[in-house]
């Protein structure tokens, strides 16, 4: 039987929805009982926000255990690194007293993303009409695994051989100017600006599977971290409106160069409602005044592009769905303090389609957008659950909200969030 994520060896810790469902804050509570924390897959389109006292730590690259001392955080081979945004986030940490040197590693058959991609990225965005646009952060990210999966792309352990990186860069580059034309006319400077960073990364790169496998083997405990969420995995997701990796959580082991065995658990991170940046599906969604309500109260607005996130009711056929790609062995709901003053709440528990009600998150993507959620009326608690720190300290009603959660997800909750600060939270297994 699986063991709670706050006592396992091995857990990955993975979001169920559109992302932005809170992974950063419940990755650094449980960094605190860990030795290591590695991200495995996903780039700097990732925002993870973290309260620590008085102040906020926004980490698109860098795993969010580096706020806890004696850490050790790595990026697995499943990342693609984009060396200028990593390095500033580095330097960063460092300029607000945070130790880093030491404790941060890359893994050397991670890809780089490099400036090209991000140009690439925004002008492909530019160019589409409205029904092609996708939403991207714009960071690279697309092009970056494109170039990985077409066997063209440059790793971090190339950077050591001068002739060959050298050759690969200048072939990515013919091919960036070849579609940008005028637009590419920084595409020298961007580079060369990067390219200064080679001998910090070198200094940094090593082999993240033989570091976990040999923690592990040792008796220490790891932490896998995730980016974004499985609704927008590339296999599982609303494909095509999904990011260009695999982010369910059999990806925490391929990403990281570890055998799937080695995995104990797997936390699924939720909203109490749900939300979405950019274009594609929302079955929840909610009109614009509640969505605006919404939004207000949980300040969703994206910690990468700082763009308002679409906000609906919580949508129990997708983390259901989730559940079952993920192999859940436990819930973390977050937000949950967002909901204390609706008199009513309203869960998505079928979707109703032109040939029937449907309890299973659809493959196509077309007949999601065609759908009307089927929604449970759950009476709110209308008092502040800030202070809670146990399931008894919840109001009656915020407690039937989360069993009826669990029960709906067929996983039960672990871990439930109350407000940004790390005190903020009941850990119920």
């Amino acid at each position: 039987m699986a063991q709670p994520a706050t006592r396992a060896r091995c857990v990955v810790v993975v979001g169920c929805q559109w992302g932005d469902e809170g992974k950063g804050k419940i990755v650094d509570v449980l960094a605190r009982d860990v030795d290591m924390v590695a991200r495995y897959q996903g780039g700097a389109n990732a925002g993870h926000t973290v309260h620590v006292g008085d102040e906020e730590f926004i980490l698109h690259q860098i795993p969010s255990g580096v706020l806890h001392p004696g850490k050790r955080c790595l990026l697995g081979n499943g990342v693609v690194l984009d060396l200028i945004q990593f390095f500033q986030e580095y330097d960063e940490l460092v300029r607000r007293g945070v130790e880093v040197d030491g404790r941060v590693g890359v893994c050397r058959r991670a890809q780089l993303l490099l400036p090209y991609h991000r140009m690439l990225d925004q002008a492909r965005e530019e160019g589409s009409s409205p029904e092609e646009k996708i939403g991207t952060t714009g960071r690279g990210i697309g092009p970056a695994y494109e170039d990985k999966v077409g066997r063209r792309g440059i790793r971090v352990a190339d950077v050591t051989d001068g002739p060959r990186f050298q050759a690969l860069l200048d072939r990515g580059m013919e091919r960036a100017r070849d579609v940008l034309g005028d637009g590419g006319a920084d595409l020298e400077r961007l580079v060369s600006e990067s390219l200064q960073l080679r001998p910090r990364l070198q200094e940094v790169s090593t082999d993240v599977g033989r570091e976990i496998t040999d923690a592990l083997g040792a008796g220490r405990r790891v932490l896998l971290e995730g980016a974004q969420g499985t609704a927008l995995d590339l296999d599982h997701g609303t494909y095509p409106f999904v990011t260009s990796s695999n982010t369910t959580a059999a990806a925490g082991a391929v990403g990281t160069g570890i055998g799937p065995g080695l995995l104990d658990s797997v936390l699924g991170v939720v909203k109490a409602y749900t939300t979405r940046v950019g274009n594609g599906p929302l079955p929840t969604e909610f009109d614009d005044e509640m969505g605006e309500h919404i939004r207000s109260l949980g300040g969703e607005f994206g910690a990468t592009t700082g763009r308002a996130r679409r906000c609906g009711w919580f949508d129990a056929v997708l983390v259901r769905y989730s559940a079952r790609v993920n192999g859940l062995t436990g819930l973390a709901v977050t937000k949950l303090d967002v909901l204390d003053t609706l008199p009513e709440i309203q869960v998505a528990v079928k979707y109703r389609t032109p040939h029937g009600d449907v309890d299973e998150f659809p493959a196509d993507t077309l007949s999601l957008e065609e759908t009307e959620p089927v929604l449970e009326r759950l009476p709110g608690w209308e008092s502040s659950t800030a202070d809670a720190r146990s399931l008894e300290d919840l109001p009656a009603n915020a407690r039937r909200y989360l069993d009826r959660i669990q029960e709906l997800a067929e996983t039960p909750v672990e871990m439930i969030s109350v407000g940004t600060r790390r005190s903020q939270i009941i850990q119920v297994a």
